[in-house]
């Protein structure tokens, strides 16, 4: 339940208002001064404060920004004898949450002090997920304790205390992304919003819309004003994935914000001005991009003032087990599974893999086995085929030994999908007309 601190030099007014408070099933702290409160407020942590305007060592309006400079989360509602608009106006202004006069609005206190405590309830829910969320998101959570990762993490966490633009380089599915939250997150922009938008992932004239934003009539179907993540991204970060997919004419329009921080809407006249932190992702040599015309070499020098170079997967071998545990917990606990253990084949046809699609292919095909399993220890068999005829292959064994194993595990999908062929075809990860090549080929009924 909610703490609500109470400051009235009036005893009979305090005592009765503790009391009426109290019975709604609040906690109730009390002062007599504003010293006395502030103090309180210090201490104990308040959602809400009901607080006198003449007391005998401070105004309540000029109170309240001291005690949400204390507490910005609480809510604080002034009562007064003798109300004037101006302390009105002046303490609404201040973050009061409302001001009413003692007396006439007895009966508006308890439903007004409600409002209140669900509104600074919220605010302080909020911060406790955002504190959770930024917690998830640090340097110490990203898997991985080879040389490598931890020069990244290292240069990482030192840029991330900066307001320094950065481009993190590397593959396809080597933790960009992850890469740029943390930043986020141990950056004095970590109470901000974190937006990040895929530049692959739509054409030039949707994307600059998403990006800047567009007044009404703009364009066809531009029925009203929109924000763009860049406002959307005031005082906090940008994450642009892919940058090196960008549009030319768009390239321009960043190179303008990263110089001085100004835009143009889509239809609109005049600048908008923000204040973010762009980090840029590719998996394109840049500069060579540059060369040949596809990429603004002055964009380009303009993103890499801090460039993190991440490895990929075969390039940190050593952390493929710690990553498939981490994966494996991951699955086992969104399905509701038991915790499951690797068996000495399984560990060793994940470290002969080539890893092409890097972290997130790894995290695909831990998931897949986990699914597939029969039991607690994960074994080749839920691999994909390939995994298996790799391990048959290192293990010196013949063809007929693949095919073999290929009809076992075509049948263990089967089985497990309940005779779904789409199902299965997509969990062995071959085309439908394939799967059904080989049940033939295998005497497997259809």
């Amino acid at each position: 339940m909610a703490n609500i601190l109470i400051i009235d030099d009036e005893d009979d007014i305090r005592n009765l208002l503790s009391r009426i408070v109290r019975l709604e099933g609040y906690t109730v702290f009390q002062a007599e001064t504003g010293a006395k409160g502030l103090k309180l407020i210090k201490k104990e942590k308040i959602h809400a404060v009901i607080c006198d305007v003449k007391l005998p060592d401070a105004h309540g309006v000029d109170l309240v920004e001291q005690l949400k400079e204390i507490q910005p989360l609480c809510e604080v509602i002034l009562l007064t004898a003798f109300g004037t608009i101006t302390d009105g106006v002046t303490a609404m202004k201040r973050g009061a949450f409302d001001y009413i006069t003692k007396g006439d609005d007895n009966n508006k206190i308890i439903p007004l002090l409600s409002k209140a405590v669900d509104k600074a309830m919220l605010k302080f829910r909020i911060a406790e997920l955002e504190a959770k969320v930024g917690d998830k998101h640090t340097f110490e959570n990203i898997v991985g304790q080879s040389p490598q990762m931890e020069q990244a993490k290292k240069i990482a966490k030192r840029v991330a205390k900066t307001d320094t633009t950065v481009l993190l380089g590397g593959q396809t599915g080597t933790g960009k992304e992850v890469f740029s939250q943390s930043i986020h997150y141990e950056s004095e922009r970590k109470s901000e919003r974190f937006v990040a938008i895929n530049c692959s992932a739509l054409g030039k004239d949707i994307l600059e819309s998403e990006m800047f934003g567009h007044k009404k009539g703009a364009f066809t179907g531009a029925d009203k004003d929109k924000k763009g993540l860049f406002e959307e991204a005031n005082g906090g970060t940008i994450f642009l994935d892919e940058i090196g997919e960008m549009d030319l004419v768009l390239q321009a329009k960043l190179l303008r914000v990263l110089e001085d921080g100004t835009f143009m809407k889509v239809g609109d006249t005049k600048e908008t001005k923000v204040d973010v932190r762009i980090i840029a992702a590719t998996n394109r040599d840049l500069e060579k991009e540059s060369e040949a015309g596809n990429f603004r070499l002055d964009l380009y020098y303009r993103l890499s003032v801090f460039k993190i170079q991440l490895p990929s997967l075969t390039e940190r071998q050593s952390d493929i087990p710690l990553l498939a545990e981490h994966f494996i917990n991951l699955s086992t606990g969104k399905m509701g599974r038991k915790s499951m253990t690797m068996e000495n084949d399984f560990k060793a046809a994940l470290l002969n893999h080539g890893w092409k699609g890097n972290i997130r292919e790894l995290r695909n095909v831990i998931e897949r086995a986990v699914i597939l399993a029969d039991d607690d220890v994960l074994t080749v068999e839920a691999l994909p085929f390939e995994f298996q005829m790799q391990n048959e292959e290192n293990q010196g064994e013949n063809s007929l030994a693949l095919t073999t194993m290929e009809n076992k595990h075509i049948r263990k999908v089967l089985a497990y999908t309940g005779g779904n062929k789409t199902k299965s075809a997509e969990l062995l990860g071959i085309g439908l007309t394939t799967l059904y090549r080989k049940m033939e080929e295998y005497g497997i009924a259809k």
